[in-house]
């Protein structure tokens, strides 16, 4: 009995017990890709806001002589646009055309500055200080007064950005999820799947929002459909990427929407006051031209709603027509495959 157990003993840990070293790339790869995350997600949340300046902030001045003044004492701080009177350029205001109207009292010594807080808290402080700096400088006394106030429950005009950073959330959670489902549903389905979800995102999103939490003072529907194109172009979007680049594609969607898409929408630091590089983004990634529509559609009667209302579609049928191609690209690949294999049968 011993002498066969010295037999077969020594063969069974060679067979079960062989084990191949992981390549680096294996645990390097992911290690890596969280450095990234991290490094970026830091970077733009604490970077953008750390020392904002303003650039060329729109602003409505009435008369030619205060506006001469204005812009030759602030240079680009400001963008001056004259307006033959106070009136426009308050109207200037509640349109959005600008962030803030000055004008001289009727005595001319005095100025007057009518802001919108809806444009966001940092960009409304930002404006205020440069008008109130400018009317010490020149022996001149200024009165502000909130024209377009934010909702009494928005105090710091924030709802906007978050219920737009839930949604963008959502829509990429649920691709993470379709992703995997590739070879159990067919892209009609995993398509329907996504349409259906963000129109159900966004209806129960701008129902919290508005209605139940009276945060985002909105009409819902209009509400409603900005959010569901949001998440439908996060959702395409991130399928797209994870299509297209395989694993890496995921961490590729948390960077572009969740890192540098939301950091950059404008919300926290106004546009007007974010560097070259992130001004330049803001509006064209899906979260900025989100959180822009539902700040127009709840506080300017959707002024300027289409551009970004044409934004976040082009992201989402963008991204679905090329999910589209991808599929069909792949399925006419495979006939020669198929019809050769039935050859040789």
């Amino acid at each position: 009995m011993i002498m066969e157990r010295s037999r077969v003993h020594p063969q069974l840990p060679q067979a079960s017990h062989a084990r191949r070293r992981p390549p680096v790339r294996v645990w390097l790869q992911p290690f890596l890709i969280g450095l990234v995350i991290v490094s970026a997600f830091v970077s733009c949340y604490i970077g953008l806001q750390r020392d904002p300046q303003p650039h060329r902030l729109p602003v409505a001045v009435a008369g030619p002589r205060l506006a001469s003044q204005v812009q030759a004492a602030l240079g680009d701080a400001i963008d001056v646009r004259p307006t033959g009177s106070t009136d426009q350029a308050r109207d200037a205001v509640r349109h959005r055309d600008v962030v803030a109207a000055l004008g001289a009292e009727r005595h001319g010594k005095d100025l007057s500055l009518d802001v919108a807080s809806a444009n966001g808290v940092s960009t409304t402080t930002a404006v205020k200080a440069i008008v109130t700096a400018y009317a010490h400088g020149a022996g001149r006394h200024v009165t502000v007064s909130d024209v377009v106030p934010l909702d009494r429950y928005d105090s710091r005009g924030l709802a906007g950005f978050y219920v737009s950073f839930g949604v963008t959330l959502s829509g990429f959670v649920l691709a993470q999820n379709v992703l995997g489902l590739s070879k159990l549903l067919h892209l009609r389905h995993r398509f329907t799947l996504v349409t259906v979800f963000s129109a159900a995102s966004g209806l129960v999103a701008a129902a919290i929002a508005g209605p139940v939490l009276g945060a985002v003072p909105a009409p819902y529907l209009p509400l409603a459909f900005v959010l569901a194109l949001l998440a439908a172009a996060a959702a395409f979007t991130t399928k797209l990427l994870g299509t297209y680049f395989g694993p890496v594609g995921v961490p590729m969607a948390t960077l572009l929407l969740l890192t540098v898409g939301n950091s950059t929408s404008g919300a926290t630091v106004g546009p007007d006051l974010l560097p070259g590089v992130a001004r330049s983004v803001s509006a064209l990634l899906p979260p900025g031209a989100a959180v822009r529509a539902v700040a127009d559609v709840s506080y300017f009667d959707g002024a300027h709603v289409l551009a970004p209302l044409a934004t976040l579609t082009l992201w989402a049928v963008g991204a679905a027509l090329l999910l589209a191609a991808r599929t069909h690209r792949a399925a006419q690949d495979a006939l020669p495959t198929a019809g050769s294999a039935v050859s040789s049968a």
